[in-house]
């Protein structure tokens, strides 16, 4: 269904076809709302009614099961309700922040924190859309193919011709505003000798000032258009980010003759009292509304790009959340339960993921062609932890339990393997389990480890949680010191 919506909405000449559904305006905002709405539903009515295909469990749970006499597979496992490799559901977005704070514990803090936002006046979208007689909203399968294009045209500028110096990693997640135009919010990690050890350094790639118009006329009309913030204030009440008759932002900033950096370590730019101003909206403005921009990216790319330092305490955190903090949801709902109407004491995670969940024109067009949500390098590799005979099994639902343990490979992991390879390879002896995928690479048909012989990968532990947790039950047995089981227990289940 997904190919089929993706094969219309693509623009042919008027002697093959004529574009009848892409030049209804609303409609065809509607059109592919509901579209993809039928792609997204399809795929979650297929998990709902295969459930019974898959099953998981412990290699251990399954032996017992088998010494039982328990020989149906229907009698052990448990139900996959929504599988985590789904794009945009919960585990989805949870393994990707795991996997953004594994590339921060190798590489360092990130350095900059970019958002890139789509630009319904690009000359490349209004020139199609003037022809076909229509408005850049009317066409959002236009504005997120072209913003598409300029996203991977920015990272390459960022990775490969390194305008901030050498990159050694790089993080992104799409997200789409509410009136419609998608923005990437990009995390940038610098290799150690292009950081910033003074807050100084900072302003030799960030600005927060007006330039002056007879030095730089060109970039003083792009801060103008792109970068000023409002206006907001007592004569804007209206304005947007206004709450309580305050800016939410906080803007207009204090002025600032140097960059500094607070003590929790956030950045406070330069913006000097002797500035230039400039009218929008009919309101003159100074630095105290300008957003931190680049000057060179913001005169390639002519959009809404606002460059950040990123600070190195509590702020890392909320970056990482912030990028994959998952799908929009409308603000109002009716009450209703969320379990399953047919087995009360089940949470049905198919129907939170579904119901009240907002969707946007540009957000279905760009699921409908398939464009990336997130990205990230290097490459994380996803580390099995588990006790002995306690890796996960997945079996189908009608396979005999005596036929899956005879499997050759049943009883191999990747956590296993790294022990054998211990054995096996000296090399292999000096590296820890998260390191290990740096120097070797896991064959998924032969479940076995191998020397790499290119790429690169960083590796993150898995599931630890449920060993510590036994471990510390272990301890309270022997040493009947409960309290402290129970505190370690609150402390593992939160971090």
């Amino acid at each position: 269904m997904r190919e089929w919506l993706a094969f219309c909405i693509q623009d042919r000449p008027l002697s093959r076809e004529f574009p009848t559904i892409m030049l209804s305006r609303r409609l065809f905002q509607q059109f592919l709302v509901d579209g993809y709405m039928m792609v997204e539903y399809q795929r979650l009515s297929f998990l709902r009614h295969n459930q019974k295909l898959l099953r998981a469990e412990t290699y251990n749970n399954l032996a017992n099961a088998f010494n039982q006499g328990n020989v149906g597979p229907s009698s052990v496992g448990s139900r996959i309700i929504i599988p985590s490799s789904y794009v945009g559901a919960d585990g989805y977005m949870r393994e990707n922040y795991r996997d953004t704070m594994a590339i921060c514990k190798w590489n360092g803090y990130p350095d900059l924190f970019i958002t890139f936002t789509c630009n319904p006046k690009w000359p490349e979208i209004t020139r199609l859309v003037s022809k076909k007689g229509v408005r850049a909203e009317d066409r959002p399968n236009i504005c997120c193919r072209v913003f598409e294009i300029k996203l991977q045209e920015l990272m390459t500028d960022l990775k490969d011709r390194h305008i901030f110096g050498r990159a050694i990693g790089a993080v992104y997640t799409i997200e789409f505003q509410k009136c419609g135009l998608p923005h990437a919010h990009i995390l940038l990690f610098l290799h150690r000798d292009y950081k910033f050890p003074e807050a100084s350094d900072i302003d030799r790639v960030i600005s927060a000032e007006i330039p002056d118009p007879n030095e730089h006329p060109e970039l003083y009309n792009a801060v103008a258009e792109f970068i000023i913030h409002g206006p907001c204030g007592e004569g804007f009440p209206n304005s947007p980010c206004m709450i309580g008759n305050k800016c939410g932002r906080h803007f207009p900033k204090k002025p600032n003759e140097r960059t500094t950096v607070d003590g929790e370590g956030y950045p406070i730019y330069r913006r000097r009292k002797e500035s230039v101003l400039l009218e929008k909206n009919g309101e003159t403005v100074d630095n105290g509304f300008v957003v931190p921009y680049n000057a060179q990216l913001l005169l390639k790319y002519r959009a809404h790009i606002n460059v950040e330092w990123c600070n190195q305490s509590r702020s890392i955190k909320y970056l990482f959340k912030y990028i994959n903090k998952g799908v929009d949801r409308v603000t109002m709902q009716s009450s209703h339960s969320r379990r399953n109407d047919e087995n009360p004491e089940q949470i049905d995670e198919i129907r939170i993921f579904y119901d009240c969940r907002y969707i946007s024109t540009c957000e279905s067009v760009w699921r409908i062609f398939s464009f990336s949500i997130h990205f990230r390098t290097p490459a994380v590799e996803r580390l099995q932890f588990h006790l002995p005979d306690q890796q996960s099994v997945v079996f189908n639902d009608d396979d005999p339990i005596d036929e899956v343990l005879d499997s050759p490979t049943i009883g191999m992991s990747k956590f296993l393997d790294w022990m054998d390879c211990n054995k096996r390879e000296a090399k292999a002896r000096e590296l820890t389990f998260s390191q290990f995928p740096t120097k070797f690479a896991w064959k998924k048909e032969l479940r076995k480890w191998s020397l790499r012989e290119r790429g690169f990968s960083i590796g993150r532990a898995l599931h630890a949680t449920r060993i510590l947790e036994q471990l510390i039950v272990l301890y309270t047995l022997l040493t009947g010191k409960r309290l402290m089981h129970w505190v370690c227990l609150v402390m593992i289940r939160n971090i």
